[in-house]
């Protein structure tokens, strides 16, 4: 239900409410002073909430999906990019938490872009985060099938990893419609398997499997012998890019955690801080354990991670890896699906999308929005499916995952600049300071050259629209999202508040 704000304003409401009220209590409160009323089940603990982050930004499954590809590009020092995309992801939570700490509502950046600035912008960066989420659970699960074809022993065919790609999105949409409570235990039985077999298989290689010296960290010769590395070293960044992020799903479930303004903040945190490290750490331990370095940059070794797990560990310690590795997937699936109905949930709560009363239902039992998982499960498996017949094109489709979330990321963090030149200073329990304008100006600094750098065109040979392939993809998505909202005028639909950060910032005050 969407309530009109007749309310007090936020920061008064929490005045009047005394320190014996019950948490529920505060923050049904708090929500209700924002313009909603939740009828989410809050019950997500904040090791939870993160562990939703942490298998949404899934080390294994960024580190394992796309290592090859990125060694061969940047050759050993590629691993730096791990570091250094982990510093300017920082940046970008530091803003989301202050923004979520004083906006904890369901959707994460289309409501935060909503208060920030308004409707129309809010109903944009919604529209390129949707679509990047349902590219990025395609590609998530067709970039399983590999890992359970091996599993089983099954020819990876363009059939069969369709196949497997369906069952996958299946499974999880039937695990999300179960509710929010077995959502949270999934996902931290995810982050468990997942932390545990990045530590013990990172710690198994380094300390029994090292093949490569630490200096090799620093050995450009493989990829630019004699010319300059850097070209090489940017480009192969975007296997970091494509890993760091999933903190913003925390903030997608804000109205199913309890004290969402302090709790999810700091499980932003934790996902870069800990996502980031395992990452590091396994990517390290690949690097150090490559037999054949020679060999995995060239392609002679087309999947260098296999080759050196079989040989570090034999056949038997291969296949449990492999089994972690797919149950990161299934629970990395598992968030990016949480995540993104959520989001159609939070547009419909408000009518800004077409089919509002039916995408904005919660099922009566579960508290969920089950039409959206719905939705959400359906859109990626056509995605998938589509690959069977235009496998370049869909392959394109799924790259524009990465540049989509960033751009979404951008898109909050320059509404967050936008709100601060306005007027706004956050008033949530998590808040920088002074600092806030430093911190906003470096994470648009860092988002703006990350889109740059992950758009950028690479092979002049090939023809233009494979060499352009992302910026024709990218500005395909914008245009259509501005033609809808032009002719359909979404944003002029519902009641909630819109583009007031800076007022409540002077009411607060």
């Amino acid at each position: 239900m969407i309530l009109a704000r007749t309310a007090p304003p936020q920061g008064r409401e929490r005045l009047e409410i005394g320190d014996g009220t019950r948490q529920s209590d505060r923050d049904d409160a708090q929500l209700r002073a924002l313009g909603y009323e939740s009828h989410f089940d809050r019950t997500m603990s904040k090791w939870e909430n993160f562990s939703l982050g942490f298998t949404y930004l899934s080390p294994v499954v960024g580190v394992y999906t796309i290592f090859a590809s990125a060694f061969a590009t940047g050759g050993p020092p590629m691993w730096w990019t791990y570091v250094l995309v982990g510093v300017g992801q920082w940046l970008v939570t530091l803003v989301f938490g202050e923004i979520v700490s004083q906006f904890p509502i369901s959707g994460g950046l289309y409501p935060w872009a909503r208060r920030l600035v308004g409707k129309r912008w809010a109903w944009m960066a919604g529209w390129v985060y949707g679509w990047a989420l349902c590219c990025t659970m395609a590609g998530v699960a067709t970039g399983a099938a590999p890992f359970v074809a091996q599993a089983f022993g099954l020819a990876v065919t363009p059939v069969a990893a369709t196949a497997i790609a369906l069952v996958l999105l299946a499974a999880t949409t039937a695990l999300n419609l179960s509710g929010t409570r077995l959502l949270a235990r999934v996902a931290l039985i995810g982050f468990i398997c997942e932390l545990v077999g990045a530590l013990v298989v990172g710690g198994y290689l380094l300390l029994f499997a090292r093949r490569q010296p630490l200096s090799i960290l620093l050995d450009t010769r493989f990829v630019a012998p004699h010319g300059p590395y850097w070209p090489a070293f940017l480009a192969s960044s975007l296997a970091a890019m494509f890993c760091y992020y999933g903190f913003e799903a925390c903030g997608d479930v804000a109205e199913e955690t309890p004290d969402a303004s302090r709790m999810i903040p700091k499980a932003m945190r934790m996902t870069i801080y800990i996502g980031g490290a395992a990452a590091c750490w396994v990517c390290l331990a690949f690097v150090l354990a490559i037999p054949n370095v020679p060999a995995a940059i060239s392609g002679a070794d087309p999947d260098p991670i296999a080759t050196l797990l079989r040989l570090a560990m034999g056949e038997a310690g291969f296949r449990a890896v492999i089994g972690v590795v797919l149950i990161s997937f299934v629970s990395c699936l598992l968030s990016l699906q949480a995540a993104a109905s959520r989001l159609i949930y939070a547009y419909a709560r408000d009518r800004m999308i077409a089919g509002s009363g039916f995408l904005g239902r919660l099922s009566p039992g579960r508290r969920v929005p089950s039409n959206a998982l719905l939705v959400m499960g359906a859109i990626p498996a056509v995605i998938a499916l589509a690959g069977l017949w235009v496998q370049d094109a869909i392959a394109t489709i799924i790259s524009f995952a990465a540049i989509g979330i960033y751009v979404a990321f951008q898109m909050i963090v320059l509404g967050a600049l936008f709100a601060r030149t306005r007027g706004w200073r956050p008033a949530g329990p998590f808040r920088l300071g002074r600092k806030g304008w430093i911190v906003n100006v470096l994470a648009l600094a860092y988002g703006v050259s990350a889109i740059a750098n992950i758009l950028w065109p690479r092979n002049p040979g090939q023809p233009w629209y494979a060499n352009y392939a992302m910026i024709v993809t990218t500005s395909g998505v914008l245009a259509l999202g501005l033609l809808y909202m032009i002719c359909a005028r979404p944003y002029e639909r519902g009641t909630t508040p819109a583009g007031d950060a800076h007022l409540l910032s002077s009411e607060a005050a």
